[in-house]
């Protein structure tokens, strides 16, 4: 996937283009900009259950597949204010935090995993979505991303808001960041704890702190 990714790490946005004949799969909603011969194919790929799997993990139950015959562009935005980056994947499978994923080359399989009780990642619930096979993607996030390669046995502990994504190498844990006096009295909440080897990749915002201070600063009013 050959992606140009400008005016980040606040506003960041991804021109892919297409080579004639090629095609690039991306999340529904996430289209700012078309440029020369595009058209637009909308389905589950995959099928009702993993457009379902999709949906309960963040993401639309649709995809859109852009396609060219003579080569084009597509230009990609995500909702809220941040970065992007490619990743490349040969074969390996990356664990994506729900909304982070923006795009991919058809070749790789957007899928759901779950997570038993230990995925509570941006209060989104038990579901991360699974992209493996051979292929770029295209992640987005709230705020700059920042990448950490975690050597065999190696441990990075991020708040749960923070995480974009991490190589299926990589083991995780969910736990309370201390005791329950600070967890509930400290601001911090959950925390996630990452083994390697692998990479693991961080926003430096979190949506559900900019939810936090859009309730403070504009409460809801009982009968309006």
């Amino acid at each position: 996937m050959d992606v140009t990714i400008s005016s980040g790490p606040a506003f960041a946005m991804g021109i892919v283009t297409i080579p004639p004949g090629g095609a690039v799969r991306v999340e529904a909603g996430a289209m700012a900009m078309t440029r020369g011969d595009v058209t637009i194919e909308t389905s589950t790929r995959g099928g009702f259950m993993k457009g379902l799997r999709r949906s309960l993990g963040g993401e639309s139950f649709f995809v859109n597949d852009f396609q060219s015959a003579t080569g084009g562009q597509v230009g990609v935005a995500a909702t809220l204010p941040g970065d992007m980056v490619t990743v490349r994947l040969a074969g390996q499978a990356l664990l994506v935090q729900s909304g982070s994923w923006s795009a991919s080359d058809p070749s790789v399989d957007v899928d759901s995993k779950w997570g038993g009780g230990k995925s509570f990642f941006s209060g989104e619930g038990l579901i991360l979505l699974r992209c493996s096979g051979a292929g770029d993607l295209l992640l987005s996030s709230y705020g700059a991303i920042l990448a950490s390669e975690l050597s065999p046995g190696e441990t990075m502990t991020l708040d749960t808001g923070h995480v974009v994504a991490f190589d299926e190498s990589v083991t995780y844990r969910v736990r309370k960041a201390g005791s329950w006096k600070s967890t509930l009295l400290g601001g911090e909440g959950l925390v996630t704890d990452f083994t390697g080897p692998g990479r693991v990749w961080l926003q430096t915002r979190s949506s559900n702190d900019l939810v936090e201070w859009i309730k403070r600063v504009n409460p809801q009013r009982s009968g309006s």
